[in-house]
């Protein structure tokens, strides 16, 4: 017991380390300011258009590092720093979102796989942690509880390697088409790689820490079974 403790709090320091370079990479490609003058938005829009894209719409959502693609309605919602923002890191994070519509668009196989799972990921988190709870309160009664939320957590960690997949293939997707169109020059191409670089990082640590998390999960239920 005392290495999977050990296991996950390594996993939590470096996820917050890569979250704390993550967000200052943002803030410093921030200050950048992008050659072209073009912002978020407008970028955003010209790289759906590029790929005959034009039932998705770009909009602009409140809060920071809240951007993201939305495949049930077919929105790119953009943080307001991105929408609005004329620098590096709008660059970089509208052309990433909208590597996820181009995913939409083309069929890509991982997407739909997250795309189904989320449905009854999203019934199965409201209740899962109360499950493992109660499973873990329970264990020398029965494994029962346990069990169940072992099953439940092990799909939210394939979940989460799912979704690296879908994170790198936009990222690369992004960047091939900033650099193609000359929507960045090579100095703006070098930091909005960066920037995605970490942002795709916060997923493989998140995807780490879901699977030694469940690792640690069953090593109770066995533990329980000995």
């Amino acid at each position: 017991m005392g290495g999977a403790y050990l296991i996950m709090f390594v996993i939590m320091g470096v996820s917050m380390y890569v979250q704390w370079r993550l967000k200052s990479k943002f803030e410093e490609y921030s200050q950048v300011g992008l050659s072209n003058g073009m912002s978020g938005k407008e970028i955003a829009e010209a790289m759906l258009r590029a790929n005959n894209i034009f039932d998705v719409r770009v909009l602009s959502v409140e809060g920071r590092l809240t951007d993201h693609y939305n495949p049930q309605d077919k929105t790119v919602n953009l943080s307001s720093d991105v929408y609005y923002g004329r620098s590096v890191a709008a660059a970089a994070v509208a052309a990433h979102e909208c590597g996820h519509a181009v995913q939409h668009a083309t069929a890509y196989a991982w997407l739909g796989f997250r795309s189904q799972m989320v449905p009854f990921l999203s019934v199965a988190s409201r209740y899962m942690q109360w499950i493992i709870l109660a499973g873990v309160l329970l264990i020398n009664t029965t494994a029962i509880p346990l069990t169940i939320g072992v099953a439940l957590f092990a799909v939210t960690t394939l979940f989460s390697f799912i979704t690296l997949p879908v994170e790198y293939d936009a990222s690369n997707r992004a960047l091939a088409w900033i650099q193609k169109n000359r929507v960045v020059n090579e100095r703006e191409y070098i930091m909005s790689a960066d920037a995605l670089k970490w942002a795709a990082r916060t997923y493989l640590v998140a995807a780490i820490g879901s699977l030694a998390t469940l690792l640690y999960y069953v090593s109770l239920l066995l533990g329980r079974r000995d």
